[in-house]
């Protein structure tokens, strides 16, 4: 801060304004990832598919790098018109000059963000999460009826949508382990009915859950049941 406050002193008064300028863009830059993952559904996206890989018992394939790039390429195809309505509200209006409040292009900004994680956990039912982060903050929610979206702060609708995505996420997950559970069942019992102990299940069991994953047209299952699982805003 100390040194920030220095540099200050020596900038020339017309250039202050473009210095504020790029030390809120490289906060905005700095915030980017968090926000990406905290406020967007790369959070569903990444555990349904980390989840998938357990369930395939594939160890470490597909990488790590590839569901994660796959889950982020998802997200910005899902967020895309959530972030251009952000950026027209915003971001633009400020950078344009035509916002000269860094709060109200803040406020602007978000009002997207907060619409879309009001849909998804709308969607999915998981209010508890909200009312009792809002308890927790010494909000009275004794009557959830008489409360509006206006009473629920960035602060406590984050972590409450963060919640609510990972209650999600383990759900489809089950219903995703379900078929290959079965799978690892079944070959268990056929090894140890023909008495080959030593043999280990998941061995034999991968290629035949690889092979029903793959005759199912499995990827596309469930990008498509993830995809269509998020509430349009």
């Amino acid at each position: 801060i100390s040194l920030v406050a220095g540099a200050a002193q020596h900038v020339p008064q017309g250039t202050f304004g473009g210095g504020v300028d790029l030390i809120v863009l490289l906060t905005v830059l700095s915030l980017a990832p968090a926000l990406l993952v905290m406020c967007t559904c790369f959070t569903r996206l990444v555990v349904v598919l980390g989840l998938l890989r357990q369930g395939l018992g594939t160890q470490a394939l597909p990488p790590g790098q590839v569901m994660a790039g796959l889950a982020l390429l998802l997200t910005f195809a899902v967020m895309a018109p959530t972030l251009e309505r952000s950026w027209n509200a915003g971001i633009k209006p400020y950078m344009d000059g035509q916002i000269t409040s860094p709060e109200e292009a803040w406020v602007r900004a978000r009002q997207p963000l907060r619409d879309f994680m009001f849909a998804q956990i709308d969607a999915t039912g998981n209010w508890s999460t909200v009312y009792m982060l809002m308890q927790h903050r010494g909000q009275d929610v004794s009557d959830p009826g008489r409360l509006t979206r206006a009473d629920v702060d960035m602060t406590t609708l984050v972590p409450a949508f963060v919640l609510s995505e990972l209650k999600t996420a383990f759900l489809i997950g089950f219903r995703i382990l379900l078929p290959f559970v079965v799978i690892d069942l079944v070959v268990a019992s056929v090894l140890v009915s023909l008495g080959m102990f030593m043999v280990p299940p998941s061995l034999v069991s991968l290629p035949f859950k690889l092979l029903l994953f793959v005759m199912a047209d499995g990827w596309q299952l469930v990008v498509g049941s993830l995809l269509s699982g998020i509430a349009p805003v």
